[in-house]
């Protein structure tokens, strides 16, 4: 098999370091990795395959001989250093928000849409990831039913704001837990411990925050129909890891929920998790470390005649919803001989 050589962007971030977990774990071909980062991260060791490799700053020129570089240190580090990689003829695949509604930019979920991978588009955005776990549920039901409607309400972990995110977390309940002062809130606009925070990045004009518009743009662009109408609420809630959500959706065509359950049960990427007389549906706890998006509490909604579903669901928002749809871009590019 042909190996390839891999760099990685932002190497020691969450994502980064799961990024790195993904290549290891899915035996992806790797000829050779480069791990790079900002320069209070440089001269750290990390491991690969057994290896110690040492992290090295990014530069302009980190791309040269490069075959895919999996980018994952934000939208301003993506701006100015993914297009140079990119002329250096490297498939850069972005975690960053920066290219995701670039027009000639393909935003992939494989699942979805693996045909808008191109040889010669060599900048690829990642979606967000409350987004790639909602499209790989809604894709089988839109190919069998048509979706016209969608509404979704996030459970969103602390883990999607990065390491900070999880250590102000783990901060404010220690604190608690010792009868201790819980301290300030830094990283979110609250105190996350025994909270909810129903805003999760900034508030646009419309009254809608920037990541409930992500969820509203992006899926459009994913799955091809600007037709589908959406609204989303996202919410932070103090779990770890793995984002929840609750989403409900009218179709053009009746789709029943067995119908529902056997589709989404044939579907790539989706175990079904649904057997409520026996307390089994998908919660943070199960999906946590998991490669898998489970849906469960798939149900007719009662309160219209019209073609309406609900269901839940969950996914590790640091694989599925970041790393791991990273790497299985890459597995595409490969698989489609594309790079």
């Amino acid at each position: 098999m042909e190996k390839f050589k891999v760099a990685v962007v932002g190497a020691t971030g969450a994502v980064g370091l799961e990024m790195i977990k993904m290549l290891e774990s899915r035996n992806f071909p790797v000829e050779s990795i480069k791990l790079l980062a900002s320069e209070r991260s440089v001269g750290k060791k990390l491991a690969f395959n057994g290896k110690e490799v040492t992290v090295e700053l990014l530069t302009k020129d980190s791309g040269k001989g490069i075959n895919i570089a999996l980018f994952s240190a934000g939208s301003d580090i993506s701006k100015e250093f993914a297009p140079f990689f990119a002329a250096d003829g490297c498939f850069v695949i972005d975690n960053s928000s920066a290219w995701r509604m670039e027009k000639d930019i393909p935003l992939v979920v494989p699942e979805v849409n693996p045909h808008d991978l191109k040889k010669d588009k060599k900048l690829i955005a990642n979606p967000n990831c409350s987004t790639i776990q909602m499209v790989v549920a809604l894709k089988p039901l839109h190919d069998f039913a048509k979706i016209k409607r969608v509404i979704v309400s996030t459970y969103q972990s602390v883990s999607g704001a990065g390491q900070k995110g999880i250590d102000e977390l783990t901060e404010q309940v220690k604190s608690w837990a010792k009868g201790e002062t819980i301290p300030i809130a830094n990283k979110f606009q609250y105190q996350i411990a025994f909270n909810l925070i129903p805003q999760i990045d900034v508030f646009t004009d419309n009254g809608y925050t920037k990541e409930e518009m992500k969820m509203v743009n992006e899926t459009k662009k994913i799955m091809d129909d600007t037709s589908i109408e959406i609204s989303a609420t996202c919410v932070r809630v103090p779990v770890f890891r793995s984002h929840s959500e609750n989403v409900w959706v009218e179709t053009e065509k009746p789709i029943s929920p067995q119908q529902a359950k056997d589709l989404l049960s044939k579907a790539e990427g989706i175990q079904l998790m649904d057997k409520p007389e026996s307390k089994k549906y998908p919660m943070p706890l199960f999906a946590q470390n998991m490669q898998t998006t489970y849906v469960g509490r798939i149900r007719a909604d009662i309160s219209t005649k019209n073609n309406a579903l609900t269901f839940w669901v969950v996914s590790d928002n640091l694989l599925k919803g970041a790393a791991l749809n990273a790497v299985q871009i890459a597995e595409t590019l490969v698989k489609n001989e594309l790079v």
